[in-house]
């Protein structure tokens, strides 16, 4: 196979599948696991999971991950043909999971351009080893009917074609019975059709022998070509029933259509090669008078319910997020043209209305292809709870609300980590050992609860454990000892004593571990989360629990804002922050003893933020009654901005700050920039850190 063939579409798609199957059946391993045991379609689901990786690995040429594969795949073939095996289940999913974990590794290898370099040996030897424990533990030590391999490793020659004693085909014919034809054709724009066809060969190689196909090179060139043009033909021979054939061929992937008839003896031994065996060594098949029913016929159906679904790679996507973008920017430049201030145009007027229309279907249209449910990301989290109780020797259920709400794909890469974090934090420092929870008069069994839900244009995901809840006075006495208290302890609420923690190189543990202890974490936790322009709430009750809410937007790349102006700076303001703006009377402010201007709002005073002085701006609007006050809530915060005035509502993009104010300017409060229709540059204002800024001072 050349180097040219591996790169690309395929390794693509290698890559996608693989890491598809790996979540599925790492989730089957923890369900199975959960209820104490595995059952039948757990154990034929993981089979062929397994038979499926070990198939494409070899084609692939990742020899590795293809001989670990089948090991796993040799322990839960004895399982699905010797159920009465005294099997230790935990041992079992110890050694699943750690395969699991090594091909993961290898493919975030394969992902970042390097090669699936790791050894497998100890994985496969531990796997073989527990194996022989099975066969030695069935009644009278009965051999499976599944042979080990030995052990080298398949070479590229034969990938995927080696065969068990219970597949291989019999020469004489006196093995399978009855003959078939199949021609498969697959959904239109599905790609990469000849490793779809190498699949179908795998999954039937496990009950059928003869196995000829069309194109017969599957890596030849052009087999895609042929395929979408002729359909994928195949003939075979097999001892199950046209029914039983036909439900395997029809849980084909993008499968569009299935012809499939059973074939005449000589003819088919013509075309497999196969002799026709004499009538003495023919065996009936108490299927067949049922297969007849449907043999001899050609079935061809067309799917109306098949997956209506395509890859497409996430550069594709962020490149199409840009474009639209700069669309966004584009309309805004053509609808606030300044060569068209004073001008009555009612027609492009009535034009400008419609494009904006236009332009707000597209993006909600792109925004909902980036939208992804994170369920996948939460799933992962069962993974962790079960590995960390194991390592602390505490026992706790993980339970998932709101998996199905979705958030921006990019999102979603700079939350798993927090999550991980979090949940490990849960377990390490709230969840009790079961003396603790027995004593507390708690079930010993602790909780964990991972929820998500929408609120407006953000999307709460909130960590919540029953386990024994912070302590206010140790988290003071740590902050006195490392000088991070600003306000004296008595005005100090509960929630902002608790988000100390939240400060870099805190940590109420004295022990170093494994998962805790070093000083760092809530604050990296913190930062990952403000760098997408969310935040972290703590709420804590002792021997109850404690219940962290991370609080982020739906998006990063467009929003709706506010736009404002300062002297001759233009400022904008997320429209999610806004509450309410409003012209202040006279004698609404006040100075409060230690200097801090403040305003009284229908009976509610809030601190105010005067924007030319924060950021040194010369403005001739110094008077709250001659300029606009614009109220902002962030964290249950409440700031009272104060501006020039308000410009207007519109979309923006959001950018990045150029690299010389971010290094050499350290300014705070700004979030980003976006570009106006006038060709001016806005700075977006972080809501947050204008609000704690102010509290910092």
């Amino acid at each position: 196979m050349s180097d040219q063939f591996l790169s690309g579409h395929m390794l693509d798609m290698f890559v996608f599948e693989t890491t598809q199957l790996l979540e599925q059946l790492e989730a089957c391993i923890l369900d199975a696991e959960k209820d104490g045991f595995y059952s039948g379609n757990a154990i034929n689901e993981i089979f062929r999971i397994m038979h499926t990786i070990k198939g494409s690995s070899a084609m692939m040429r990742y020899d590795g991950i293809s001989s670990l594969a089948h090991s796993i795949e040799d322990l839960f073939y004895l399982l699905r043909e010797g159920s009465s095996c005294d099997v230790e289940y935990s041992e079992l999913s110890d050694l699943v999971l750690a395969g699991v974990d090594f091909i993961k590794a290898q493919i975030e290898s394969i992902k970042s351009g390097g090669a699936a370099v790791g050894d497998a040996s100890k994985l496969i030897a531990d796997n073989r080893a527990f194996l022989a424990r099975l066969k030695g533990s069935e009644p009278g030590n009965r051999e499976p009917a599944k042979q080990e391999t030995d052990t080298a490793e398949p070479g590229p020659d034969h990938a995927g074609q080696e065969q068990d004693l219970a597949r291989q085909d019999d020469p004489s014919g006196s093995k399978y019975i009855n003959s078939f034809r199949a021609v498969i054709r697959f959904q239109e724009d599905c790609e990469m059709e000849n490793l779809r066809a190498f699949s179908v060969i795998h999954n039937l190689e496990e009950v059928a022998g003869g196995i000829r196909h069309v194109p017969e090179d599957l890596m030849s060139p052009d087999a895609s070509e042929v395929i979408r043009r002729d359909g994928f033909t195949i003939s075979f021979r097999t001892d199950c029933s046209y029914v039983d054939i036909h439900q395997l061929l029809m849980q084909t992937v993008f499968l569009k259509e299935l012809e499939l008839e059973q074939t005449d003896e000589s003819e088919a031994a013509q075309e497999a090669g196969i002799t026709k065996p004499s009538a003495g060594e023919r065996t009936a098949d108490p299927g067949e008078d049922r297969a007849a029913d449907y043999g001899m016929q050609s079935i061809s159906r067309d799917h109306t319910s098949h997956q209506n679904i395509i890859s497409v790679p996430v550069a594709k996507l962020d490149k199409l997020m840009d474009l639209m973008g700069e669309f966004v920017i584009a309309e805004a430049m053509v609808i606030q043209n300044p060569d068209l201030d004073g001008l009555e145009l009612n027609n492009f007027q009535k034009a400008a209305q419609r494009l904006n229309k236009i332009t707000k279907e597209i993006q909600d249209m792109v925004m909902s292809i980036r939208m992804v449910p994170l369920a996948a990301t939460f799933q992962k989290m069962k993974r962790v709870v079960r590995d960390m109780c194991k390592k602390l020797g505490k026992e706790a259920d993980l339970v998932i609300i709101g998996e199905e709400t979705e958030v921006d794909k990019n999102i979603i890469e700079h939350i798993s980590d927090p999550l991980v974090h979090l949940v490990r934090n849960a377990l390490d420092h709230g969840i009790e050992s079961t003396q603790e929870r027995l004593a507390a008069g708690k079930d010993k069994k602790g909780t964990i609860t991972l929820e998500a839900k929408s609120a407006g244009g953000d999307v709460l995901i909130i960590v919540r454990d029953d386990g024994r809840g912070l302590d206010r006075e140790k988290i003071l006495q740590k902050a006195r000892e490392k000088g991070m208290l600003y306000r004296p302890e008595s005005e100090m609420t509960d929630r902002e004593v608790f988000n100390l923690i939240l400060l870099p190189s805190f940590s109420t543990r004295d022990d170093v571990t494994e998962f805790s202890g070093r000083g760092v974490g809530m604050d990296v936790v913190v930062k990952n989360i403000e760098a997408i322009g969310g935040s972290v709430i703590l709420d804590s009750t002792p021997n109850a629990g404690t219940t962290v809410t991370l609080k982020i937007p739906l998006t990063l790349a467009i929003i709706d804002g506010m736009n404002i102006k300062v002297g001759k700076a233009i400022f904008t303001l997320p429209t999610i922050s806004i509450k309410e703006s409003f012209r202040p009377q006279a004698g609404e402010a006040f100075t409060d003893p230690e200097g801090n201007e403040m305003i009284m709002v229908r009976g509610n005073c809030y601190p105010i933020l005067r924007m030319h002085q924060y950021y040194n701006i010369s403005t001739d609007i110094t008077d709250f009654t001659e300029g606009i006050m614009i109220m902002v809530e962030h964290d249950e915060k409440t700031l009272c901005i104060f501006a020039d005035e308000l410009l207007g509502q519109q979309q923006i993009v959001v950018k990045s700050l150029p690299e010389y104010i971010r290094q050499f300017r350290k300014v705070k409060g700004l979030a980003g920039c976006t570009l106006l229709g006038d060709g001016n540059i806005s700075l977006i204002l972080d809501i947050g850190g204008l609000i704690y800024g102010k509290d910092s001072k």
